[in-house]
């Protein structure tokens, strides 16, 4: 295997990343100038050193706590709770919710071999008991797996003295946060209901 297809298969291992679009990112960093390929491999080096997990709230953050967290002028009453990160980004994108985020670190999927015991889930309990949180929204994309962690989540936090919602239906059902438009993820957030 040549140096551009071994670059190829590490590139389609990325999400949403095939072989075609793993060959065109390759092409395209052997087209441009050296220096743009060292670049691009010092950031990706250094990813790993400057980035690390809020104490928090478990998003990826260069200091700790992260800049949500550290608000004062964020509703600590209110979490919305996320399977990664990433759904954090899209969140914070639509401009709708001003409260704290928890980071599950993933969602139930027994078939997977991912149980309650692998999400952050005693943390969310303490930060909920803890601090007065007065609403818990789960924000869990419509699957199965994010059925099954939600109606789980509601079964842990229900004496916790906190009110439970999720988003409303205006997400697509098997759909993703990630893909999902700015007024499709706001309308969720308005039409939020109990569970």
């Amino acid at each position: 295997m040549n140096a551009i297809d071994a670059l190829v298969v590490s590139l389609a291992k990325l999400p949403g990343i095939g072989k075609k679009s793993a060959s065109r990112l390759a092409y395209h960093i052997l087209e441009n100038d050296r220096s743009y390929a060292q670049a691009l491999a010092r950031q990706l080096d250094a990813l790993h050193d400057a980035i690390r997990r809020c104490s928090l709230c478990g998003s990826w953050t260069e200091r700790d706590p992260c800049p949500i967290c550290s608000d004062p002028a964020r509703d600590s009453t209110l979490i919305c709770v996320v399977a990664r990160p990433l759904d954090i980004r899209v969140i914070e994108e639509s401009r709708e919710f001003r409260g704290r985020f928890h980071v599950l670190g993933g969602l139930i999927a027994p078939l997977d071999g991912v149980g309650p015991d692998d999400l952050a889930l005693n943390t969310l309990m303490q930060r909920v008991q803890s601090n007065n949180v007065r609403e818990v929204i789960i924000a869990l994309n419509p699957t199965v797996e994010g059925d099954t962690t939600a109606l789980y989540l509601q079964k842990i936090l229900q004496n916790t003295g906190a009110e439970i919602t999720r988003l409303a239906s205006g997400l697509p059902v098997g759909g993703d946060l990630e893909y999902t438009d700015r007024l499709t993820l706001a309308r969720s957030f308005r039409g939020r209901v109990k569970m």
